[in-house]
This record gives structure tokens, sequence and C-alpha cells, in this order.
């Protein structure tokens, strides 16, 4: 199944789409204000100049409308300089115009504005130009009575379209500014944001190295349930670990007090002359109490690395099983070689280091015949003896349950068996060879599967 896009993705996705998008949005809308604006400016000037015109009109004595004059913008005068104006009445609607219009002159809508009241609409200009205009009708005395009168003021709306693009282009750098810093704010608001999902897997990471037994309530008060399940759920594992343990000790003790009254019963029956029946009875006992030991064992073998209770110091557990060893007969008779470097501490359980340690060296122990050498070096145990080695051919069978290459020699053949166990469960390598001249040499690595050293 593929994987989903990660949380920083989808809000950096978002982020890149919806703030170039508002931004475009408000690019669009202060320009549109902007627009406006100089439009509302534009009519304000118009209606100054129909003013300044309505202010200028007179008659003559027949009632006839006399030629304007005081307007002082020079595009008035320009021919088609952006600015007209055209007076009429309803006989002559362009009785008189700019000498901007030059040839043309401003058209009419049909219906006429109210006296006095402004009316604004936009038509074609010269040369295909677009205008703004402005229309009033005025009444004025006349000797025949009322005269109305038409002023009509234009404007080109190019110069508010330039303006308006002038504008955009303007803001447009800075709009991009802002985006850029938006899109990095939001950058940095997710990091910071999703920062406690870090240290969260951090924690997680040190529970399962073992330099922690829960979550230390450093996490944001989001995180609180999260936090109190996943203390729950170590709780849990931590006490059914613990109850198993429990039992299988519970279970091999129980079984060990019937098996020595079994071998008590067989030594009477060899006292009494019943050696064959005795012989059956020891060898029955002897294989029983190898499968108490190898399950009680296996029962305190954690079932992966990640469950282990604590870290393991090497130098400390091999000093311990080697003290052990030599106060048995055998091991105060053989010369010891100890070489550890640095002591490391491995992601191995305690009891499970010490398991492993104990059964390779007490397989060692019983096959020297004058010294033991034990040597930690790059990440790798090694164990071996002088003894007489190993049928290359029956090396693979060591390591199976119960196997026992030389059943004159005391054993139950579950020694290897628990080594290797244990190496599967920690993903550890084990190897097993004949020394050169005489003897057999069992290594562990410690290293993961992609080659990641197992030590801490």
């Amino acid at each position: 199944m593929k994987r989903p896009l990660s949380i920083r993705v989808r809000f950096l996705l978002v982020s890149l789409i919806a703030v170039p998008l508002a931004l475009a949005l408000a690019a669009i809308f202060m320009t549109s204000i902007f627009s406006a604006n100089l439009e509302q400016r534009l009519e304000e000037e118009l209606k100054g100049h129909i003013n300044t015109l309505a202010g200028s009109i007179r008659l003559t004595a027949d009632g006839a409308i006399e030629q304007p004059s005081g307007l002082m913008d020079q595009r008035f005068t320009q021919a088609y300089g952006g600015l007209y104006w055209q007076i009429g009445d309803a006989a002559q609607p362009a009785l008189f115009r700019s000498d901007s219009l030059w040839d043309t002159s401003l058209s009419r809508p049909d219906d006429l504005p109210d006296d006095g009241a402004v009316h604004r609409y936009i038509s074609e200009g010269p040369e295909g130009s677009r205008l703004i205009v402005l229309e009033r009708q005025i009444m004025i005395s006349a000797a025949t009575g009322l005269k109305p009168v038409q002023i009509s003021v234009a404007a080109d709306t190019k110069a508010l379209d330039e303006a308006s693009r002038g504008f955009a282009l303007e803001i447009f750098p800075y709009l991009a500014g802002l985006a850029v810093f938006l899109i990095g704010a939001s950058l940095v608001q997710v990091i910071y944001g999703l920062k406690p999902l870090a240290d969260l897997t951090t924690e997680l990471d040190r529970i399962r190295e073992r330099h922690s037994g829960r979550l230390n309530g450093a996490l944001p008060a989001e995180f609180e349930p999260v936090e109190n399940a996943v203390n729950r759920l170590l709780d849990t594992q931590a006490q059914s670990l613990a109850k198993a343990r429990t039992r299988a000790g519970d279970l091999a003790h129980g079984l060990k007090t019937p098996l020595t009254i079994l071998s008590t019963d067989a030594l009477t029956l060899r006292e009494s002359g019943q050696s064959d029946m005795a012989d059956e009875i020891e060898q029955l006992v002897q294989l029983m109490r190898g499968h108490v030991d190898h399950e009680l064992a296996r029962s305190r073998i954690v079932a992966n690395a990640d469950m282990r209770q604590s870290d393991a110091d090497v130098r400390e557990i091999i000093g311990q099983v080697v003290k052990t060893l030599q106060r048995t007969p055998k091991g105060e008779a053989l010369e010891w070689h100890i070489e550890i470097g640095e002591p490391p501490n491995v992601p191995l359980d305690t009891h499970d280091l010490r398991e492993l340690v104990g059964n390779l060296t007490e397989n060692a122990v019983k096959w020297a015949k004058d010294s033991v050498r034990i040597v930690w070096k790059n990440d790798r145990l090694m164990i071996s003896d002088d003894g007489p080695g190993v049928d290359p051919e029956k090396i693979g069978d060591m390591t199976e349950r119960g196997v026992r290459l030389d059943r004159k020699t005391p054993g139950t053949g579950f020694g290897l068996s628990i080594v290797k166990e244990i190496c599967e469960a920690y993903g550890l390598t084990l190897s097993i060879e004949n020394r050169q001249g005489s003897g057999l040499m069992v290594s562990v690595m410690f290293k993961n599967i992609d080659g990641t050293a197992r030590t801490a």
C-alpha cells in the first residue's frame, strides 16, 4: 500500500495553493478599489467642469446661446486630448463643442436627465476610445421664457486603465514577497507545530532503547490522551511479561521437586540391585530436567529487542559468568583468557545476554582441555576452547533442540539451541567453527541485518 503524503507536505501544498490564490484575489480587489477611487475623482472633476460651463453660458438678445469661455484646461484645446465638452439644446444637441472633439461629437442617450440632475453613461469617443460622460440639463431664462440647455463633459478612460495596470504592476513585487513570507511562515508554523510529534518519536525511541520506562509528560496537553494510552500499554506489557516469567519459574520449581524424588528413587533402585530400571529412570529425569530448564530459559527470552527491560553491560555479564564457572571443579583447572576493550552496552535484556554468554561459556568449559578464551572485538563476541572440536558436517546440528554430539559427556543438548533462539530474537549473527589446531570457536556478531552496530 502506498504511503500517504506527510502532514508537512500536505500543509505546504495547501499553502502553495491558498496563499497565491488569496493574494491574487486581494490584488484584484485592491486594483478594483483603486480604479473605483480614480473614477470617482474623475467624475468629481467632470462635475466641476459642468458647473464651470453652466456658469459661463450666456444668451443673446434673441435668446440664442453664446460661445462659452473661461475653460482653462489645455486638454479641451488638444485634438483628441482625452477631455471633451459639448453644449446643445433640443434642436441642436452639439451646438458648441470643445476643440478636442475636432470633427466628432458626443452621442447622447435617449433619456434626458431631470433638470439639475447629473446623468452618467459610457459612450464611444474619438478613434474608438471609451468615454465616461456626465450630462446635465439646466434651464436658462430667456425673453421667451425658460430655455433648456444640455451640458455634456466626457473623459477618456484610457488614463484610468493605464493607472490601474500600473498600480497592479507596482504592487505585484510586494504581493510576491508577501506570498513568499506567508508560505515560509506556514512552513515554520508546520515545523514548529509538528515538533511535538518529533518529541513523541524521540521519547518512544528512548523507551525502545530502554533509556526510559514511560513517557515523561513533557508533551503538549493535546498529546495527553496518547501519552496515557502508551503508558498504560507499557505497564500492561511489563506486567504480562513479569507474570509469564513468574508462572514459568513456578512451573519449573514445581517440577524440580518431583524430579528430585524420582532421582532418589532411582538411587534406591540401584542400591537394591535394579540397575536397569534405575538407569532408565535417571535418563528420563535428566531428559525432563533438560526440557524444564530449556522452557524456563525460553520463557525469559523477550520476543524482540524492543521488549527488553534494559540494555546489558557486556563486561559485567562476562565477569559474573566467568566468576561462577571458575568455582566449578572443571573451571578451576582451566586457564582463562579474557580480552574486552571498551566495555560496551548492547541492546539486549540483561537476563538474555547472561543466558547467551552462560551457555556458550559452559559449553566451552565442558569441552576445553586446558584453556578458554573470551574476546570482545569490533562488536563481535568470540568464545573458544582448546578441546577436540566438532566434525564439520555436524556443526549445523549443534543448535538443534536436544542434540548431543557426545552422549558420554553430561548435558541436555539445549544450551546452543537457546543461544540460537536469543540470536534470532535480537537479529544477531551466530557462527560456529573449528579453530586451527584444535578446539571450537563460537562467535556472535552484534549487528543488525542492515549492518548497523547493535552497541548502544
